[in-house]
């Protein structure tokens, strides 16, 4: 058992946290004559580090998951999910949500695909609730920073939202809610091409440098938001601002997140200074879930497929599951830390 735990913990920390990468970085410029004791020098180590880790985890997850995505285009997934039916189907969309793009605003052109197509208003909101919060990557990276158990019970309770989330607005009926051009749109089947290996291969590497090149300059502005909170913000404003002494620092920590817009590539950095600094670990992730899941910028967009009633409800599901989780994270952090 203990060689399991030890070899487990060189997993976690050398080979998804990179931590040689931390350490070869700080020697190197303790070489130079940059002490990475100080505040430059710190700064500097965390953002050439966290910059070379994210994208490097963010290319292997985004090959990974392009190939697997490769498997369910919008045809295909609309056939499986045509097959189930209550919140079976629910279920069965939220984990489909899992391996489609990081990005919100990326969900909701599928959103709209599968609307159109006639499948269940419910389904179709499971899905665009799952997608941009819980994914393949996001259980990857919160491992490498948080440890397998917060980034598994993450998953689960974000799951749980979108499960939960769907259902409610399937019960409410709120098909009328949606902009005629998307209820009248006739779904034409298309026959898709069988993709073989060399193709799927191709395909993901394509997906890699299209994501790489469209999030590159947000994940360096989210590094540089960490490397700032990391060595220049007091420790005691955070501790003040979003720890113990803050009841309200979940909701804080989700209303912050709203107007910016990221994936989770870009919120790790920012969550990870946060956390050295004392916020606790929910308002962390209610963080980062309010910055995945209700970026302005994918609320603008979603506007344009459905009208304010069911956008609003959209949202007051969303943030009420992520302040929920928030708070239920921070009573149970002593004992998944």
């Amino acid at each position: 058992m203990e060689i399991i735990r030890t070899g487990w913990e060189f997993f976690q920390n050398e080979i998804l946290g990179m931590a040689w990468l931390n350490r070869l970085i700080g020697t190197i410029l303790n070489a130079l004559g940059l002490g990475t004791s100080g505040k430059i020098g710190g700064s500097v180590q965390f953002f050439i580090y966290d910059m070379i880790k994210i994208m490097v985890l963010q290319g292997i997850l985004i090959f990974i998951i392009s190939y697997i995505q490769s498997y369910f285009p919008p045809e295909r997934t609309k056939k499986i999910l045509g097959r189930f039916h209550g919140v079976g189907a629910n279920i069965i969309a939220a984990l489909l949500g899992t391996v489609t793009p990081f990005c919100s605003c990326s969900s909701i052109p599928l959103f709209m695909g599968f609307t159109s197509a006639g499948l269940p208003l419910g389904v179709t909101f499971s899905f665009l609730i799952s997608s941009p919060m819980v994914d393949l990557g996001s259980l990857v990276l919160l491992m490498s920073i948080f440890g397998w158990k917060v980034a598994i019970v993450y998953v689960i309770v974000g799951l749980i939202i979108a499960v939960v989330g769907g259902t409610l607005i399937e019960k409410l009926h709120l098909e009328n809610q949606v902009e005629d051009f998307i209820r009248k749109a006739n779904a034409i089947d298309t026959p898709q091409e069988e993709l073989h290996f060399k193709d799927r291969v191709k395909y993901a590497w394509e997906q890699v440098w299209e994501t790489a090149k469209k999030v590159f300059p947000y994940v360096l502005v989210g590094v540089g938001i960490g490397a700032v909170i990391h060595n220049y913000i007091p420790e005691e404003f955070i501790i003040k601002a979003l720890g113990d002494n803050n009841p309200f620092g979940v909701i804080l920590a989700t209303v912050a997140g709203v107007p910016m817009y990221a994936d989770i590539f870009v919120t790790i950095p920012i969550a990870e200074a946060l956390l050295g600094k004392g916020a606790l670990l929910g308002v962390v992730l209610s963080f980062m879930m309010g910055v995945t899941t209700l970026s302005l910028p994918s609320l603008i967009m979603l506007r344009k497929a459905v009208k304010p009633k069911l956008l609003g409800i959209f949202v007051a599901i969303c943030t009420v599951g992520i302040i929920l989780v928030g708070y239920f994270f921070n009573m149970i952090q002593g004992f998944i830390i």
